[in-house]
């Protein structure tokens, strides 16, 4: 399982084919390119750019888009495959053990309405990581030794991303969510994660290919 982390919220695994997590507005479409399956935790667009995923699609015969029929709604004309997902199932996707958790995103203002967000811990066999999108849902029974964690949201602030790592003891953890932060607050963020988090931490440049 070869990981890429591109902007945002956004990871491209390569197996037995290719699986991209949350490609949204803010990450680059050239994620998508050969794609064979995308999980999306949830609707918003800096987690799913349905005209990418749709474009991608009408290049990909066959693509399969597995999300909560919340996010599915958004991709009525869609010229794949759509396959609904709900918290606490499982189902494999190109070889892959995908475990879906949480069920709703972080509260933002208690004046506006929640909505669904699904997290995924994507198993090969061997090793496992976990895209929790907009929550701090902590897998349940799981060991997990790849964490994506928020790094910086409207929803989140920095001591609940660090108990989060705190809680689900990962392995190792690398930032998610990030997007949004200038390098000057991105350092800071870094340095208490780094610090604080309890494992090896890392913020990664789009791009980068974990090992």
């Amino acid at each position: 399982m070869r990981i890429t982390k591109y902007s945002h919220s956004c990871l491209r695994v390569e197996g037995d084919g290719v699986l991209v997590v949350d490609p949204g507005v803010f990450s680059e479409r050239s994620a998508l390119d050969g794609v064979d399956a995308v999980l999306v935790t949830h609707e918003h667009p800096d987690h799913i750019a349905v005209a990418a995923v749709v474009e991608a699609a009408q290049q990909r015969p066959g693509l399969q888009v597995y999300a909560h029929p919340d996010v599915l709604a958004l991709l009525a004309d869609f010229p794949g495959e759509t396959v609904p997902v709900e918290p606490g199932q499982r189902f494999t996707v190109l070889g892959l053990n995908v475990t879906a958790f949480g069920g709703q995103h972080a509260v933002i203002h208690p004046d506006i309405p929640r909505i669904t967000n699904v997290a995924y811990l994507v198993d090969d066999g061997s090793t496992n990581f976990y895209h929790p999108g907009d929550s701090f849902e902590v897998p349940a029974g799981a060991s997990v030794e790849t964490l994506f964690a928020p790094l910086h949201a409207p929803w989140a602030k920095v001591s609940e991303t660090i108990d989060f790592v705190r809680k689900v003891k990962p392995g190792r953890a690398f930032a998610l969510h990030d997007a949004l932060l200038k390098e000057n607050g991105a350092g800071l963020y870094d340095n208490l994660l780094g610090n604080l988090g309890g494992t090896d931490y890392a913020r990664l440049a789009p791009g980068t290919v974990l090992s």
